[in-house]
């Protein structure tokens, strides 16, 4: 049986699945020639990550199909209930990559907190001639103990978030469909497991009451941002953002205007609206700390990725 894993698979999972009698093919067809490919190649399974897309037209042209597997979290880039409709298993790796997230989530929240990023593009070419400037301009950094994160999504990525934030000293408020409370665990090495209460608040109070903000919720079912020009102008003055979830649930326009008015002081985005091709005016923007859609790409994600991409299709198709 041939699985074509499009957007690559790590070696734990291609070692897994040929343990299994499976053939992997990591070769990459271009979209335009994937149901093409999948027909004339007799391909069982397809796996993705965000760059190659699972439409219905996908999934009419290709009778053989019987299973896509994505290797992460959000499957927007999949027609699921179509393609559960039509016989077909869709499966993804909700647990694997939600440290690699949170540790980028918390890079940025350090980056925009004390400018890592900006002076990283200035010191190479002015850090000779100006230094002393370019010390007098990030001196003016912030610390993040003591201050309120406010995480909107409180799934696996948005605890793995609060347990490193926690950690750091943060308050931590989230706004989650779910229980008044959710519960932390920190496994602090000498110390044993430590529990935590983070409330849950509504969408308004953690807007309010936020000194920064992290989004972590899929796209929205109707297209539309979750954060808005009215969401962001409800939103504590000064006030700094990071979107490592997906393009799209912040209003990109409205972001780059509050900015400029700097009710928002600083954002970080690793998604964006037009994937692969963000707009320049953002990738330009003095007060954006950027990564390009980077959250799951750590080794150690991908490599359990790969494993849980593997045990799920073993179990499926065998």
């Amino acid at each position: 049986m041939k699985i074509l894993a499009n957007d690559g698979i790590a070696p734990q999972g291609i070692v897994l699945l040929e343990a299994a009698g499976f053939t992997v093919d990591t070769n990459t067809i271009a979209q335009e020639n994937l149901a093409t490919a999948i027909n004339e190649q007799g391909f069982s399974a397809v796996l993705v990550r965000s760059a190659t897309t699972v439409r219905k037209e996908v999934i009419d042209a290709c009778p053989g199909l019987r299973l896509i597997g994505r290797g992460g979290v959000g499957m927007d880039n999949i027609d699921v209930d179509y393609a559960r409709e039509k016989g077909l298993h869709v499966i993804n790796t909700p647990a694997a990559s939600s440290q690699s997230v949170a540790e980028l989530v918390m890079t940025h929240l350090f980056n925009i907190s004390r400018f890592v990023y900006d002076s990283n593009r200035q010191m190479p070419g002015n850090g000779v001639g100006e230094f002393k400037s370019l010390k007098k301009k990030y001196a003016k950094g912030v610390e993040l103990r003591g201050k309120t994160l406010g995480i909107i999504g409180f799934g696996r990525i948005g605890q793995s978030i609060a347990e490193y934030a926690l950690g750091c000293g943060m308050k931590v408020i989230s706004n989650n469909y779910g229980p008044d409370k959710n519960t932390i665990t920190l496994n602090i090495h000498g110390a044993g497991p430590i529990h935590v209460d983070v409330p849950n608040s509504s969408l308004e109070t953690v807007l309010a009451e936020s000194d920064y903000i992290s989004i972590n919720v899929p796209k929205q079912a109707d297209g539309k941002p979750l954060l808005g020009a009215a969401e962001l102008a409800q939103t504590k003055q000064g006030v700094r953002i990071v979107n490592a979830a997906r393009g799209g649930v912040i209003d990109e326009d409205a972001l780059l205007a509050s900015l400029e008015s700097g009710h928002i002081s600083y954002a970080a985005l690793d998604v964006f609206e037009n994937e692969p091709t963000p707009r320049e005016d953002l990738l330009n923007h003095p007060n954006i700390s950027l990564t390009p859609h980077i959250g799951a790409a750590t080794v150690e994600a991908q490599g359990r990725i790969g494993e849980e991409l593997a045990t799920q299709i073993i179990e499926l198709l065998k």
